[in-house]
């Protein structure tokens, strides 16, 4: 019953529009700006980098406080023997799930929301210490492709696809990492691409015809 209450309650906070409600604070309708996506990257054409970096955050924060608010009944169930355990790390990953999904199919938006980057980020940032280490690396490869080649969508694309490679490595160097019982996390970081890649698809067709948008220009 407490899982259920996580996951629906991360549903909902996930479903916030908080690019929405800064653009809206400033007069200004999101939608009908730059993408017309609800996401960072536009509050930054709407408003500049300062309230960009604001709605990153809270974005984040959408899929980081459902997984430490899930932390506490999780971790004591984690130490069950195989398969409790796979199951318990389901029902959390089910729980950052809830958020990603609110934010691409938002409630309160119609289910018409963003990519989902900036919170399956704060999904993984709170998955201690599997997701966690992971998610850094891929962190550093994002803002190393936005230095480098200046379009984020690219950045998100290239992040999220090495993702499960270096999640897949962690496990195997690691003696203190069992597959047997983290293949649900696997499962979970392999379904990222897919998901970015579909919500990219627009961005894509223009990096292909070179009229992507670029940042720090």
């Amino acid at each position: 019953m407490i899982f259920i209450i996580l996951i629906s309650g991360s549903y909902l906070f996930g479903s916030i529009p908080f690019g929405l409600l800064i653009a809206k604070a400033k007069g200004k309708d999101l939608r009908s700006i730059g993408s017309g996506n609800i996401g960072a990257t536009n509050v930054a054409r709407a408003l500049g980098r300062r309230w960009a970096y604001l709605c990153f955050l809270l974005d984040v924060m959408k899929g980081l406080v459902p997984m430490l608010a899930t932390r506490p009944f999780a971790i004591p169930l984690s130490t069950d023997s195989y398969p409790e355990r796979v199951v318990v790390l389901w029902l959390w990953l089910l729980v950052g799930c809830a958020a990603v999904v609110g934010h691409i199919f938002p409630i309160y938006l119609k289910f018409k929301g963003g990519k989902g980057v900036a919170t399956s980020l704060g999904v993984a940032l709170g998955l201690w210490p599997y997701y966690t280490i992971c998610a850094s690396f891929a962190l550093a490869i994002w803002a190393v492709v936005v230095l480098i080649w200046r379009y984020v969508s690219l950045a998100s694309i290239v992040a999220s696809i090495a993702f499960p490679i270096i999640l897949l490595l962690a496990i195997i160097l690691s003696p203190d990492w069992d597959f047997v019982s983290l293949w649900p996390l696997l499962i979970t970081a392999s379904a990222i691409p897919l998901m970015v890649i579909i919500r990219h698809r627009e961005n894509i067709k223009r990096l292909i015809a070179g009229t992507e948008n670029k940042i720090l220009k």
